[in-house]
């Protein structure tokens, strides 16, 4: 049974993320990837990635598409990486972002600094039997996660990667890499 999995066109690195499940997705026939920006492209996905990139702008895009409900609402599971993971969260460090509440936890901004203070680092994480080549670009941390959210990886600044349910966050950017794990963890965990 193919998988449909959309990935939120609004801001961001979309072009990475839409590759990258198209590879994940390459052994499963007739599976699709295809761009979000209405509402009714979220009709009958099973995932939705909501990539990085600047988050104060995705959210006043969201707004500005009449998108923040349906998205709250989507029945399916939620990748989210970087600027995703500030907007999946129920708290923002920053008033200008309405975040979806999809995951229980509190999330910093630019927890990294500038641009210039952004890293890669190989990364333990639960379920994975070799460490991770992470890259944080201006990343997130969540600080603190509700009592069903389980942490996958964090590092001295915090918390930067969880799974709660169908739902997978990242501070960093798993579509750059070529290293398709945490998609394929994510697609096991959505149960299609």
């Amino acid at each position: 049974m193919g998988v449909k999995v959309g990935v939120l066109a609004l801001q961001g690195d979309v072009a990475e993320h839409i590759a990258a499940f198209r590879e994940a997705l390459a052994e499963r026939p007739g599976s699709s990837v295809a761009a979000v920006r209405r509402a009714e492209d979220l009709t009958d996905l099973d995932a939705l990635a909501i990539p990085g990139g600047e988050s104060t702008t995705i959210s006043r895009l969201i707004e500005k598409n009449g998108l923040y409900e349906p998205l709250a609402e989507f029945g399916g599971g939620v990748f989210a990486t970087c600027a995703g993971m500030v907007l999946v969260s129920d708290r923002v460090d920053d008033p200008r972002i309405r975040p979806l509440s999809r995951i229980p936890m509190h999330v910093a901004r630019n927890a990294f600094g500038r641009q210039v203070d952004s890293r890669e680092a190989m990364l333990e994480v639960a379920g994975l039997a070799e460490p991770f080549r992470a890259i944080f670009i201006r990343a997130p941390v969540a600080t603190d996660v509700g009592p069903d959210v389980e942490v996958l990886a964090r590092i001295t600044e915090g918390i930067v990667a969880v799974r709660s349910g169908r739902h997978m966050a990242f501070a960093f950017h798993p579509e750059l890499g070529g290293d398709l794990r945490l998609h394929r963890m994510f697609l096991e965990g959505i149960g299609v």
